[in-house]
């Protein structure tokens, strides 16, 4: 009778033949990847292209002056230019060898995918895909997002910060969030951006752990140019915004006050998962501007935003995604 030892031990031919089986499904499933990640790009933005209000977006750019069209289409430009330097901070800071224009045009798509259909999606999803198909590692990336997230983020905690802890907003009386509360929230903010600041400039100890992975910590004139490019973006935003209202509705509202709805809905969106804040973008403008401006002018601009921010840029990053894979393929191959 066979000992148990040699039950349990499997034998060479049979270890090699679990490993080579192994090995070609693996490969199967590589080959199989791009088709699927590629059908996934597809159903999702069919399924988002069904949930737009398209006869509302219409009938909003036709109430619109072209000249105010004209400005926030330009407003909608410089941001997302903008935003495709993040990556740029992010390529020095890791060292890879990726081209500018490859940088910003991967950093891009991430972006338009992020705005319509979330961070985990864009912002995640395709910056691993489409970095990893031109041989960034997968800590490179790792690196690039949170310093990227991390831009995003500290332009709108200093700007955020300042109209809070200015009450340059008006809350109405039934929010539980009083004014002297929002005020507290905003010097809140200007602390956090100090200290990341300060440990950025002065700190002796810059390696940062989150779970599994270590994170060096930026030097004060990156740390300063990210400050210049998230407070860049997140102002532009709200010129677009604000020019829309304005266009839209005889009634003026004030820059400050765009400005600081929009990083309330810029939370609110965040908090509530929902892809493109869809409904709680436009809940908060009304909310908080409804009492100055007519419902239906504010969501006129609202829909004019969406279609010249959200989905105009959109469509274009469709369109560099399947010139990307399409340059990555022939890398390969």
């Amino acid at each position: 009778m066979a000992s148990y030892s040699s039950l349990k031990t499997p034998t060479p031919r049979s270890s090699a033949s679990s490993t080579a089986w192994r090995s070609v499904w693996w490969s199967r499933i590589k080959r199989a990847f791009p088709y699927v990640f590629f059908a996934v790009v597809i159903v999702l933005v069919a399924s988002h292209a069904r949930s737009v209000d398209w006869s509302g977006v219409g009938q909003a750019i036709q109430r619109l002056p072209h000249g105010t069209l004209a400005l926030a289409a330009s407003a909608a430009v410089i941001v997302h230019l903008i935003y495709s330097t993040y990556d740029l901070i992010g390529r020095a800071y890791v060292g890879h060898r990726l081209t500018v224009p490859r940088t910003m045009a991967i950093t891009f798509v991430s972006y338009a995918f992020n705005l319509n259909f979330g961070s985990l999606v864009g912002g995640i999803a395709f910056r691993y895909r489409l970095y990893s198909r031109f041989g960034v590692t997968t800590p490179e990336v790792t690196r690039i997002l949170m310093l990227s997230l991390a831009t995003n983020w500290l332009g709108y905690l200093l700007l955020a910060g300042v109209v809070f802890a200015s009450r340059l907003v008006e809350i109405p009386p039934h929010w539980r969030l009083g004014p002297a509360a929002l005020q507290s929230v905003g010097v809140g903010l200007l602390i956090l951006v100090a200290v990341y600041i300060g440990l950025c400039g002065w700190s002796r100890h810059r390696t940062v752990r989150v779970r599994d992975h270590a994170f060096e910590l930026p030097r004060l004139p990156v740390a300063a140019l990210q400050l210049v490019a998230s407070c860049t973006s997140w102002l532009t935003i709200a010129a677009m915004i604000f020019v829309l209202l304005n266009g839209a509705s005889p009634a003026h509202v004030s820059f400050p006050t765009v400005l600081g709805v929009l990083l309330i809905s810029a939370v609110a969106g965040v908090l509530t998962h929902v892809p493109a804040a869809l409904g709680v973008l436009e809940a908060v403008f009304i909310t908080l501007l409804g009492q100055h401006i007519a419902h239906a002018d504010v969501l006129a601009a609202l829909f004019a935003y969406r279609a010249v921010y959200y989905l105009a840029p959109l469509g274009f990053a469709i369109v560099v995604y399947v010139f990307l894979e399409t340059r990555a393929h022939a890398k390969q191959g």
